[in-house]
């Protein structure tokens, strides 16, 4: 019997580490305002699985209930949001960029819409550089990661 590919992810420092014992069951968005305001951006991303799916196999997340129904999951070192869910529905979603291979994983449909900013579709048009020229040759080493790798060690 073909062994099913696990998903990884966790927290920026390492200090929480996560596995989904099957892939997904659905990857979206939220543009709600619980949800900006939980990660600090425009919208929360996140993948969803069974709840006996997920494992924890390096620490636990903190939680806290943004509502009377969810709770999120982050890690009480770095601050990094890992999770939501719906307290006894048996689904856990985690933030899909606390993913190792988020781009492994594109949403497939968009919730709270009615949060989404007016000019939301105009990102994707703006100009850009990538990381590396905005940072003069000299500083460079002062800008290396301390992020925990996106895999196990």
């Amino acid at each position: 019997m073909a062994k099913t590919l696990t998903v990884t992810g966790g927290c920026q420092c390492g200090a929480v580490r996560y596995r989904l014992e099957q892939p997904p069951s659905k990857v979206s968005i939220c543009f709600c305002r619980m949800c900006q305001k939980a990660v600090g951006g425009y919208f929360g991303a996140f993948a969803s699985s069974a709840l006996d799916d997920l494992v924890w196999i390096k620490g636990q997340p903190n939680i806290f209930a943004s509502s009377e129904a969810a709770e999120r999951g982050f890690c009480s070192s770095c601050g990094t949001p890992l999770s939501f869910s719906y307290r006894g529905s048996g689904r856990i979603s985690v933030t899909a960029g606390s993913l190792d291979d988020p781009a492994g994983h594109p949403p497939t449909l968009a919730y709270g819409v009615e949060g989404r900013m007016p000019w939301f579709d105009d990102l994707c048009r703006l100009s850009g550089t990538s990381t590396e020229d905005d940072i003069p040759p000299d500083e460079i080493a002062r800008y290396r990661s301390r992020q925990h790798p996106d895999h196990e060690l």
